[in-house]
């Protein structure tokens, strides 16, 4: 499969930090997307991990649902089918996850915000595989996040300190077949209604089935398939209100699959990167100008804000 958004190498930062910084910035200005390409992730623990949630998303409905964490939002574990349901969609999304989250110290300040990891210990190696991708792909976060400190003129560890402590997800999709009468209704239940992501910036390792589609800027629907070894991360919502929408968080979704893949579940990885709980999310200084005035006058903290956006998504 082929881009419509062309990839940046990660080579380049590592030869030419500024040249990447510029490239991924253009593509963020563009599409709110970018495809980074020859990442330094592992691949064998990306399909280590994987493997082990393919294990978990097959089992019964009632064995699965003893890792459900009523009245914590999907905070943490399991989320079953048909309760996530995109702003402004009247009917549920085509999917299933699983969510894990920041490990904290004992009697830490964000104790409140942050609740404990849950774990399957019937599958082996779980705890080890998913801990692992989750520091991995927090370190690789963070990475893009001073690549975005450079291209927006700020300094390299500008957002370091404001997401050491992030609330941020590793959620684990199931998509199951959807069955062809259902794939086949342009106005009913999709895999993932049209949305932005509520986040600092996310981080998505490629799904084996296609669907992943950005709204441009011109209203037109655009595939994005990444090719193999690729990684997309795009703008979320509380980075593009910090950026005064210098960096678009585009609407996206994930369409159903045509009848000859209706049969076929679609897995994907994102990685929601998260500010600390008590940053207050207000635009930058250098992001406002006579021909963009601010366009948020009130602050407001990253879990208020959170908290404000899975109200909408009836998670809370």
């Amino acid at each position: 499969m082929s881009s419509a958004i062309p990839p940046v190498s990660y080579r380049l930062h590592q030869t030419d930090p500024a040249a990447f910084a510029e490239a991924l910035g253009k593509s963020y200005a563009r599409y709110g997307f970018a495809v980074v390409a020859d990442h330094d992730l592992p691949q064998d623990m990306i399909e280590a991990t994987l493997g082990r949630f393919k294990t978990f998303f097959s089992w019964p409905e009632a064995q699965k649902r003893r890792y459900h964490q009523p009245g914590l939002g999907g905070a943490r574990g399991y989320t079953p089918f048909g309760i996530e349901t995109a702003k402004g969609a009247r009917t549920h999304d085509l999917k299933e996850f699983w969510h894990t989250g920041r490990d904290l110290p004992a009697g830490h300040a964000y104790g409140a915000w942050m609740p404990e990891n849950v774990w399957v210990g019937e599958i082996d190696g779980f705890e080890a595989h998913v801990r692992a991708l989750y520091a991995a792909l927090d370190d690789f976060g963070r990475r893009m996040l001073r690549a975005i400190a450079h291209y927006l003129g700020l300094a390299a560890d500008f957002f370091e300190g404001k997401v050491d402590r992030g609330n941020s997800l590793l959620r684990v999709l199931h998509y199951p077949p959807v069955p062809p009468e259902v794939a086949t209704q342009s106005a009913g239940a999709v895999r993932a209604a049209a949305h932005e992501d509520i986040n600092v910036i996310t981080l998505l390792l490629g799904a084996e089935e296609g669907g992943l589609e950005i709204l441009t800027k011109d209203g037109q629907w655009l595939p994005v398939n990444p090719p193999p070894g690729c990684i997309v991360v795009n703008i979320g919502d509380m980075l593009q209100r910090m950026t005064n929408h210098t960096l678009p968080s585009t609407t996206h979704r994930v369409v159903n699959p045509p009848a000859e893949r209706a049969g076929h579940a679609r897995y994907s990885m994102p990685f929601f990167l998260h500010f600390n709980p008590d940053v207050v999310i207000e635009p930058l200084p250098g992001c406002v100008t006579a021909d963009n005035p601010s366009r948020y006058p009130e602050p407001i903290t990253a879990q208020g804000y959170l908290e404000e956006r899975l109200r909408e998504i009836r998670l809370l």
